[in-house]
C-alpha cells in the first residue's frame, strides 16, 4: 500500500511556538548571521558550507584540498551521529560556524558540534504520520537554508518554519499550501535579500504548482509565481500565466495541471535571477490532460524570475507537452565556461528526460545540448531551438509503449557537481525503462495517484527497443564535459539510486553507492582512490568544511526515496542500518561505526490461512495501489514491510482494518477506503498470500 494521507487544516497565517525537542542551547566558536556578502563571498570562506549547493551558484564544489589525491587513502571516520528513524534520507547538511545543520525524514531538524557530533538541539515539527500517503517518494527531506539567525524548514504538510539557530525555538510558522489538496514540501529553502523561497510537491495528485517567497524576519508573504495557468473563467495572475494558458486545450484546470516546484534553484547575483525547476504534468497523461494539445508551460521548464518580485524574465522548456514524468526539477548549475572559443554564462541540467542542457542563462538561449544516456523517445534535439524530436511511438495514445527513459528518469533528483579546475560536470545517470498504456479517462484517486494510465496489459510494439539498455550498467557516475557534450569517463554500478555529488580542490569527487560504500575518484580520469563501507546507501550531495586546521567529508547515509521503494529489491540488494547516519570523515580518524547483522526475514507459516479473494483481481490492485511503497510483485526494500513476510496477511479482518480503516495511520501507512472496497483489498490479500508461499518453499 501506499504509506499514509493529508495532515490537519492549518491557517494560512503566521504563529509562534516553543521548541520541540530542545536539548541545548550552544553557539558556535564565532556565532555570525548569515546574509547575502557571506554567500556570495563563499569562495573566501570554503571552510564553510553556507547554502544547499555551497554557493548560490549551486555547485556542489569545494576549494579545500587538504584531503587530495596523494592522502585520501588515509581518510577515517572522525564522528558519526545515529539518528532515530529508519526511513529515507536525503539531506544535504550546513556547515555554520562550527555547527552542522540537517534534517532528516518525517522533516525533522538537527542542530549537531561539526567538531565531535554531539547533538546541540533537534526540533520536531510533528508532521500527522497519515501525511505520508501525499508523498510520492518517501517522507524525505532535503535540507535547510540559514539566514541571519535563522534556519528554514520546509515540512511534509506544507509549513514552513523559522527556526532559531542557536536554540532550536520556532520563530515563525506559515503554511505555504492549501491542508485540503495533496501538496507535500521535501525540497530545502533557498533564502535572496531576506527572502525564503520554498516550493512544493504534489505532481501525482491534481495539484496546481506554484513557488513562494516569504518575508525571512516575519513569515509574511512576498510574492508568489504559479507554474501552470488557473481557470481562465477567474482571470490571470499576471502576464506570463496568460501567455501559458494558450499552450493548454480542455479544462486542465479542473485537474490540477502540476508542474510542481519540488527540489532544484539557483540564483545569480549579478544578473539578479532565481532560476527554477518545474515539475510533470498532472495527470502525467497529456491526451487527458490537455486533449493531447499544446506544449502546456511551464511544465518540466526551467524559469527565470525577479527573485524581488517574482517576475517572469524567461523560460526554456525541456520536455514539450511531458507525457512521462519528466521533470526539469533536477539539480541546476551555473557556471561561465568556454565553448567554441567564447566564455558563456549558462545554466546546465540533465533532467529525467535522458540530455543534458547548456542554456544561456541571461537569455534562456539553447546552446546545446546531447543525450548522456541512450534514450528512444526522441532521436535528438533541434539544433536551433533544442526541441525534442520526438519518435511517433512514445505518445502511447493507442497502443502501450516502452520509454527509454522510464519515471525514474536517466537522471533523478541526486545533485550533481561542477569541478573548475577541469569544467567537468559530474554526473549520478541511470538506466531506466517503463511501459505507458493509454486509459479512456481520469480516475480520481483520494488516496492513490492520479496518472491518467491505463494497465499495461498487452506487450507494447517497440518490445524489441528493451535491448537497448539491458546489456547496460544500471547506473554510472559520468564525468560530462557540457562544452562538448560528451563523457570524459564514466564508473559503472550494479545498483540504482547512487548518491548526490562532492568534488573538492584536492582533485577528487565523492559519491555514495547504493549498496552501502562510500567512494573517492581522480576527478581527471575517474580511477578510485579510496572507499569505505558504511553499511547504508548515501543519498544526499556530501558536503566538506574545515575545523581547526582539519578538512572534514560529511555525508548523511540512510536508505529510501523514490527508487528502492518504486522498485524494491527488483533494483539491487541494499544493506541497512537500524537508523540513518551521518558521518565525518578526516585524515587519520579512528573512530569506527558500530557492528550491525542485517535481521533476516523468516517466511510466515502459512498452514491453515486461506483467503476467498481472487488473487488476479489483486495483483491489478496491488500494481495500483500497493507497489509504489511495498514493491513491484512484493519485493520490498528500505524501511517499508516487505509484505511476503509481514504476519498482517494472515487475517482477513486484521488485513482491511489496516487498508481500509486505517489502524496504521500513525505510522504513515493510510486508509483506502475512499478509493477501493473490501472484495478489492481480500484480492490484495490473496495475491500477497500467494507471493508469500513462493518464499516459504
Amino acid at each position: 500500500m501506499l504509506v499514509a494521507c493529508s495532515g490537519e487544516s492549518q491557517p494560512d497565517s503566521v504563529a509562534s511556538s516553543p521548541a520541540l525537542n530542545q536539548e541545548a542551547s550552544v553557539a558556535g566558536p564565532a556565532f555570525q548571521a548569515v546574509d547575502a556578502a557571506r554567500i556570495e563571498q563563499a569562495d573566501a570562506a570554503p571552510e564553510e558550507w553556507l547554502s544547499h549547493g555551497r554557493t548560490y551558484s549551486e555547485q556542489r564544489n569545494s576549494p579545500l584540498d587538504q584531503i587530495n589525491r596523494n592522502n585520501v587513502s588515509d581518510l577515517g571516520l572522525a564522528w558519526d551521529f545515529e539518528l532515530d528513524t529508519d526511513r529515507g534520507q536525503e539531506s544535504t547538511p550546513l556547515v555554520i560556524d562550527g555547527v552542522v545543520y540537517f534534517t532528516s525524514a518525517w522533516s525533522k531538524a538537527y542542530a549537531v558540534d561539526a567538531r565531535t557530533g554531539d547533538m546541540i538541539w533537534q526540533f520536531d515539527p510533528e508532521v500527522p504520520g497519515e501525511k505520508a500517503a501525499d508523498a510520492c517518494c518517501d517522507v524525505v527531506n532535503r535540507g535547510l537554508a540559514a539566514w541571519g539567525d535563522a534556519v528554514y524548514l520546509g515540512t511534509l504538510d506544507g509549513r514552513l518554519i523559522a527556526i532559531d539557530r542557536q536554540t532550536g525555538e520556532e520563530l515563525w510558522s506559515v503554511m505555504t499550501v492549501d491542508p485540503d489538496k495533496r501538496y507535500t514540501i521535501t525540497g530545502a529553502p533557498r533564502v535572496v535579500d531576506g527572502k525564503v523561497i520554498i516550493g512544493n510537491g504534489g505532481g501525482e495528485l491534481g495539484v496546481r504548482g506554484y513557488i513562494t517567497a516569504y518575508d525571512a524576519d516575519t513569515g509574511e508573504q512576498a510574492w508568489r509565481f504559479y507554474t501552470v495557468p488557473g481557470n481562465p473563467a477567474d482571470g490571470f495572475e499576471n502576464a506570463a500565466m496568460e501567455m501559458a494558458a494558450e499552450t493548454w486545450s480542455g479544462e486542465w484546470w479542473a485537474i490540477g495541471g502540476g508542474g510542481t516546484v519540488w527540489d532544484s534553484m539557483a540564483y545569480d547575483p549579478e544578473l539578479d535571477l532565481l532560476y527554477i525547476g518545474v515539475g510533470n504534468g498532472s495527470p502525467w497523461n497529456h491526451q487527458l490532460r490537455s486533449n493531447g494539445e499544446g506544449d502546456n508551460l511551464f511544465l518540466s521548464s526551467i524559469v527565470a524570475l525577479r527573485p524581488d518580485t517574482g517576475e517572469y524574465v524567461w523560460h526554456f522548456q525541456t520536455t514539450p507537452a511531458e507525457s512521462w514524468d519528466y521533470t526539469a526539477t533536477q539539480h541546476m548549475i551555473l557556471a561561465d565556461i568556454e565553448i567554441n572559443g567564447r566564455m558563456r554564462e549558462v545554466i546546465m541540467q540533465a533532467p529525467k528526460n535522458g540530455f543534458f542542457y547548456v542554456i544561456d542563462r541571461r537569455t534562456g538561449e539553447f546552446i546545446s545540448g546531447d543525450n548522456y544516456v541512450d534514450v528512444n523517445w526522441a532521436s535528438g534535439l533541434d539544433p536551433a531551438t533544442g526541441r525534442p524530436i520526438e519518435s511517433e511511438i512514445v505518445r502511447y495514445q493507442r497502443d502501450p509503449a516502452l520509454v527509454i527513459p522510464g519515471p525514474l528518469g536517466a537522471h533523478n533528483w541526486y545533485p550533481m557537481s561542477f569541478d573548475p579546475q577541469t569544467q567537468l560536470v559530474f554526473l549520478p545517470a541511470q538506466n531506466t525503462s517503463y511501459v505507458y498504456a493509454p486509459a479512456d479517462e481520469v480516475t480520481d484517486q483520494a488516496v492513490g495517484w492520479n496518472l491518467g494510465l491505463g494497465a499495461a496489459m498487452a506487450e507494447p510494439a517497440n518490445m524489441a527497443d528493451q535491448g537497448m539498455i539491458m546489456d547496460q550498467a544500471p547506473a554510472s557516475l559520468l564525468a560530462w564535459d557540457p562544452a562538448a557534450q560528451q563523457a570524459r569517463w564514466r564508473v559503472d554500478y550494479d545498483v540504482l539510486g547512487n548518491s548526490g555529488l562532492l568534488s573538492t580542490g584536492g582533485g577528487l569527487v565523492f559519491q555514495g553507492s547504493a549498496d552501502g560504500v562510500f567512494h573517492a575518484y581522480r576527478t581527471d580520469n575517474g580511477e578510485e582512490l579510496w572507499s569505505h563501507e558504511v553499511g547504508d546507501a548515501i543519498l544526499g550531495g556530501p558536503v566538506s568544511y574545515e575545523l581547526d586546521g582539519e578538512q572534514y567529508v560529511l555525508a548523511l547515509a540512510g536508505q529510501g526515496g523514490a527508487i528502492p521503494l518504486t522498485m524494491g529489491l527488483t533494483s539491487g540488494n541494499y544493506p541497512r542500518q537500524r537508523n540513518g547516519r551521518l558521518m565525518a570523515f578526516k585524515l587519520n580518524g579512528e573512530a569506527s561505526l558500530p557492528d550491525h547483522q542485517q535481521e533476516s526475514l523468516i517466511p510466515l507459516d502459512l498452514e491453515g490461512v486461506s483467503s476467498a479473494g481472487n488473487p488476479l483481481l489483486g495483483e491489478a490492485m496491488y500494481g495500483a495501489y500497493c507497489s509504489v511503497c511495498h514493491g513491484p510483485v512484493a519485493l520490498s526494500a528500505g524501511p517499508i514491510p516487505d509484505l511476503r513476510y509481514s504476519p498482517m496477511i494472515l487475517s482477513e479482518e486484521g488485513f482491511a482494518a489496516i487498508v481500509l480503516e486505517g489502524a496504521l495511520q500513525e505510522q504513515g501507512m493510510p486508509a483506502f477506503a475512499a478509493d477501493i472496497g473490501a472484495t478489492q483489498v481480500e484480492g490484495i490479500r490473496a495475491y500477497l498470500l500467494q507471493r508469500a508461499a513462493s518464499v516459504s518453499e
